[in-house]
């Protein structure tokens, strides 16, 4: 499919064109948007390409909409459907706020979800009560043809509509029979169950510089061998059916191997440009610094004294009752106050997106949606890769924790490396919030001009940050949903309001608003 998309594009064009004479052609007006305060649109132009093949009108509003202005534009062209996008999760909110706003204003406009961290359960159980009208999850570009054309299929749409009303009453009743059925210690109960680390015997080395540095002359000819190409073939709905689903196995696939040949062709011809031509720009800040857990926070010293505290990240437990002899946070892996035993933390923000959206808008000023696409695709990649450079530094030169290790890029992609780098947002840490701690302690903006919207999502949007732990114990997780006791508690050491520390939690809360 991809390939082919702008031959596919021009021919809708010209056909819509050679049509205009008649009347208007198009099978109906998507109206397209990433909600407030998130960047990421790959996704969402892939799925406007490939509706717009198929002779839908696309109208894409771009990335940071507001509810008003995409509900606006709507109603100005007569939207027969509306799609939202978003990856980072505050954006699950957003969804729901415009779903809300579309029941008040009366609307009837058939609404499509998509976007990672989008589900058909969040759709079924967040957004479709709060709008009477058809709400429908979007796996991904493949699926959108198909959802759109039997929504506005005025024989079956009807059948359709009803059929996925039902699913989804069907999936909500049975996630909150599910939800009656988990049970959740106590705070307590799970920090007494937390992780015990031997940083007595196993310390943390001794870091070979402390406080912060910035690191701006990586080469995209550096990031190219790092990149992991699994994600981009994804990206581009290219997964096929091989056993081993990872490149590059999947050149060898039946189904989409030819395609996948061309489009890693494709991309790294791109690559080769873009190295050539300087068009994207790598820069990244990290800082490694004395740290010590208190409790479920964990304190950042400016020397190994731990004297005089800088800053302070703020960490969450697992709670969700089961067989695990142990209840996670982060701060297990960094040694507690009470001990007098030195230990530390790194971090890092890093991007390779700069450069990337006038590239990308170049290639869209010529019609060339595939190149356009491309570009915001590989600046992802890219990002990812100097995520995994500057972090691998960090192990054997700049803290040298691991000074002697010799790992290849699959074992290296594989994470088979000493230590984690859990990243604000995401599962070990799904708070968002967190990032503020980490912009102000590193001074990203100034140092890389990196910058978070009102939602915590970082632009450009090809971009990384993280934590980085080093002790050999030090393991990824997921916090999983948290009970009420350990939000109350977060709130009140954080100094934010419940209400709205719950906000930015939602996604992760065990109990209704």
């Amino acid at each position: 499919m991809i390939p082919f998309m702008e031959a596919e594009k021009e021919a809708a064009r010209q056909a819509a064109g050679s049509a205009a004479a008649e009347g208007p052609s198009w099978a109906g007006t998507v109206i397209m948007a990433t909600v407030k305060g998130d960047v990421h649109d790959i996704g969402k132009n892939i799925v406007g390409v490939v509706l717009g093949c198929n002779n839908y009108n696309v109208i894409d509003l771009g990335v940071m909409c507001s509810c008003e202005m995409i509900l606006n534009k709507a109603v100005e062209h007569k939207a027969d459907v509306i799609g939202l996008s978003g990856l980072i999760t505050p954006s699950l909110d957003e969804m729901v706020n415009v779903a809300r706003e579309m029941k008040r204003r009366n609307m009837t406009t058939p609404l499509l979800i998509g976007g990672a961290t989008t589900s058909r359960m969040h759709t079924a159980v967040k957004i479709a009560p709060v709008y009477n009208h058809p709400v429908v999850h979007v796996l991904d570009a493949s699926r959108a043809v198909v959802v759109v054309s039997s929504i506005l299929d005025p024989l079956n749409s009807k059948d359709y509509t009803d059929e996925i009303s039902e699913l989804y009453k069907e999936m909500r009743e049975e996630y909150l029979e599910g939800q009656k059925e988990k049970r959740y210690l106590s705070l307590a109960q799970a920090q007494s169950k937390r992780l015990v680390v031997d940083f007595e015997h196993v310390p943390t080395p001794v870091p070979r510089n402390l406080g912060t540095r910035i690191v701006n002359n990586y080469t995209i000819e550096q990031l190219i061998p790092l990149i992991d190409w699994h994600p981009f073939f994804q990206t581009w709905q290219l997964r096929g059916k091989y056993p081993n689903r990872k490149y590059p196995n999947i050149f060898n696939d039946a189904d989409v191997g030819a395609e996948a040949k061309r489009l890693f062709g494709d991309a790294n011809a791109m690559l080769t440009e873009i190295a050539r031509n300087y068009s994207l720009t790598s820069k990244a800040v990290l800082g490694i610094f004395a740290a010590r857990s208190h409790g479920d926070d964990i304190a950042v010293y400016s020397g190994d004294d731990c004297k005089t505290e800088l800053a302070r990240f703020h960490t969450l437990r697992q709670q969700a009752e089961g067989d695990d002899a142990h209840y996670l946070a982060l701060s297990d892996f960094v040694s507690p106050s009470s001990r007098n035993t030195n230990d530390y933390i790194g971090m890092f923000v890093c991007s390779c997106g700069f450069g990337s959206d006038e590239l990308s808008a170049a290639y869209l000023a010529d019609h060339d949606d595939y190149k356009s696409i491309m570009v915001k695709a590989l600046a992802d990649r890219l990002a990812e890769a100097l995520a995994e450079k500057v972090h691998l530094d960090m192990r054997t030169t700049f803290w040298g924790y691991s000074p002697e290790e010799k790992l290849s890029t699959e074992e290296l992609l594989g994470q088979k490396y000493q230590g984690i780098r859990p990243a604000p947002g995401y599962p070990s840490q799904p708070d968002h919030t967190e990032k503020r701690t980490l912009w102000n302690l590193l001074d990203v903006e100034a140092a890389t001009g990196i910058q978070l919207t009102e939602s915590l999502a970082m632009l450009p949007a090809a971009s990384v940050s993280a934590l980085v732990f080093a002790h050999p114990k030090a393991q990824y997780f997921a916090v999983g949903k948290i009970a009420k006791d350990q939000v109350q508690a977060y709130s009140s050491r954080k100094g934010i309001e419940q209400a709205d520390m719950e906000k930015w939690l939602s996604s992760s809360l065990s109990y209704d608003l």
